[in-house]
């Protein structure tokens, strides 16, 4: 069985959820008797340039096949322009408008689009749904596409693109309840073969060093945000919310955010902004932390979340996400927060009982174990492949695929990605 991931990045730099969920997939899938793994990516590693950094052509990464395609051209100032436009009212953006916010947001890859329409493969699978590499690698396949939507409640998931694009699905992989709800929700897609899958978890490979020392902390009790530093996670929001809790608390308390920084990072004292670390160290630092905080209120799984729980560390989410709020509510692993008031409340809370942070950790550590290890995923993973193959193409899509552009000029021609 030969299947064919397309993605946008990928590497082990890429520090984003959908790419490191798919990375994660394709290494332990090409470890298994009788299947044969490839990924069809862009040269670019940065998601808000698509600047080519990476050699063109074939590299192997981790066992892992890798076909690596020059973009188009970077993103231009466009993109900002429309998208802020479409993101007011996103369910009264034309088709017209959708699909070239869709070829803005890119990355446009001809030679990609060429492979996935010459592939062998017997399977592809898209991973996430929001970019152009996805749109353009469904409307060309000859063989059965599946998608990895990683999709939250945000502007784009409306777009009326994305509706025509995903009539032509042979299949959906989620990663969580919520998200498959949120779908259904929006796309109606209840009656496509879906698999509710999430991801497996990693088992913690720290370098034996105190979380405090690696951060210059010393014995001082902190809070740790692990991911990209990136106004789109709430990182200025947990900034701001933090900062005013010092204000009001005072006391010894610190927090950390650990990852690459991609806005501007925040200026106080009591707040360490890491920069990317060592996987060691990462680890480290997340099993030293009293809570693992996770802001973001748009997140299809949060592997961090797992990740804390394999240590017996308690998190603390936004209300606002429906996926992690899925993961508390049924692991009794972490508590979460909807303002500033129930933030300073939670945190009370967390960093003055350590038999509530035992008892929680300890419940997300069960959960995670039940439900997120690697041997059972790739298993109810492939079984799912194996059923969208034997099926073949869905009488959906035997008739020619649609263009994505108007003119009836595929995306794939669109050179620099404008219509």
């Amino acid at each position: 069985m030969k299947l064919v991931f397309v993605t946008p990045r990928y590497g082990t730099e890429v520090i984003g959820g959908a790419e490191t969920a798919a990375r994660m997939l394709a290494e332990r899938l090409c470890q298994r008797d009788g299947w044969e793994v490839e990924v069809l990516t862009s040269c670019a590693l940065d998601h808000l340039t698509w600047e080519n950094s990476e050699p063109a052509g074939t590299s192997m990464l981790n066992g892992v096949t890798v076909q690596r395609f020059p973009t188009a051209s970077p993103r231009t100032l466009d993109y900002f322009d429309l998208d802020g436009r479409l993101r007011i009212a996103p369910e009264s953006g034309t088709l017209a408008e959708t699909r070239k916010w869709v070829s803005l947001n890119g990355p446009m890859c001809p030679g990609l689009v060429d492979a996935v329409a010459a592939t062998d493969a017997d399977v592809i699978a898209c991973y996430p749904y929001l970019f152009a590499t996805t749109v353009d690698a469904i409307a060309v396949a000859k063989v059965p596409v599946v998608l990895h939507p990683a999709a939250h409640d945000e502007p784009a998931l409306y777009f009326s693109a994305f509706r025509r694009s995903f009539r032509h699905l042979d299949g959906l992989v989620y990663h969580t309840m919520a998200e498959r709800d949120l779908m259904e929700d929006v796309f109606r897609v209840g009656a496509r073969p879906q698999v509710v899958l999430g991801l497996g978890v990693n088992e913690p490979a720290g370098g034996g060093r105190p979380g405090g020392e690696i951060l210059g902390l010393g014995d001082r009790p902190y809070l740790c945000y692990l991911g990209r530093v990136d106004e789109h996670k709430g990182c200025g929001m947990l900034a701001d919310y933090f900062a005013q809790y010092k204000a009001r608390r005072g006391g010894d308390l610190a927090m950390a955010m650990v990852g690459p920084v991609s806005s501007e990072a925040p200026d106080h004292p009591d707040i360490v902004v890491t920069g990317t670390v060592s996987e060691a160290d990462k680890w480290d630092i997340l099993g030293g932390a009293q809570v693992m905080v996770t802001p973001s209120a748009y997140e299809s799984f949060s592997l961090v979340v797992l990740e804390a729980w394999t240590l017996g560390v308690p998190v603390l989410v936004n209300g606002a996400c429906a996926a992690t709020m899925e993961h508390c509510q049924r692991s009794g692993g972490g508590l979460w927060f909807d303002s500033y008031r129930s933030f300073e409340a939670t945190v009370d809370r967390l960093t003055g009982d350590a038999s509530l942070r035992s008892g929680l950790g300890e419940a997300g550590r069960a959960y995670t174990a039940r439900n997120y290890l690697w041997p059972s995923i790739i298993d109810r993973y492939t079984e799912f492949l194996e059923g969208i193959v034997a099926r073949g193409r869905s009488t959906t899509v035997q008739s020619p695929r649609l263009d994505l552009h108007d003119g009836g000029t595929p995306y794939r021609r669109q050179g620099g990605g404008h219509d």
